[in-house]
């Protein structure tokens, strides 16, 4: 199998069809992820590594038509073809954005939460990237990250490729990010939730006295 740049197979087919499988539920769980996370109705969320939208649907639902998603990707071609499965869908919440592998390219201090699901290990520069995620997140965001443990498992990428807590959990503390949550409940991987440092976020600023 060929890789693109940032580490998907080019058979843009197959990755659709290995992503969206419906035996990846008893793995991924991901209306209990979702659940997880406390979304409220008319939330702005981040879907970090969106592909063509496995997450995007669900997250799209959970904050209602009054909320909405940016689902970032960082393929042209993958982007082509969530718009195509979001209109499929009559999805009306979700901007697709296209990003690349050290920039999410998202409007700063607007979202609640970020999700990054399979994410992390395909990052270029991964504090770099983390950096700009804090800079997309509204004063008490959070960004999720769901990714692989670092052992053999029946499925993810070969072990080597992959980034252990611990590892992420210094980048994330390099970006100004530290753990809010952790969830325990997925078999082959962790879920951290993270939020600002408190000498990270924004201070409003003071008025001037008149």
């Amino acid at each position: 199998m060929r890789f693109g740049r940032y580490g998907n197979p080019t058979d843009l087919a197959r990755m659709v069809r290995r992503q969206e499988t419906p035996a990846r539920a008893a793995w991924q769980r991901p209306d209990r992820v979702v659940r997880a996370l406390g979304l409220r109705r008319g939330a702005i969320v981040a879907d970090l590594g969106a592909g063509p939208g496995y997450f995007t649907r669900r997250l799209a639902r959970a904050v209602g038509p009054a909320g909405h998603v940016y689902a970032v990707e960082a393929e042209p071609e993958v982007i082509a073809v969530l718009r195509e499965r979001l209109a499929a869908a009559g999805v009306r919440n979700v901007t697709p954005v296209l990003g690349s592998g050290d920039d999410p390219a998202l409007p700063p201090g607007r979202s609640d939460l970020a999700l990054m699901v399979n994410v992390y290990h395909h990052l270029d520069d991964r504090v770099a990237f983390l950096r700009r995620v804090a800079r997309a997140l509204a004063p008490r965001g959070r960004l999720a990250v769901v990714e692989w443990d670092a052992r053999e498992t029946p499925m993810g990428p070969p072990p080597r490729r992959r980034v252990p807590r611990e590892a992420m959990l210094r980048d994330a503390r390099r970006a100004g990010l530290v753990p809010a949550a952790e969830h325990r409940f997925l078999p082959h991987q962790y879920f951290v939730v993270l939020r600002r440092a408190a000498g990270a976020r924004r201070r409003p600023r003071r008025s001037r006295a008149v």
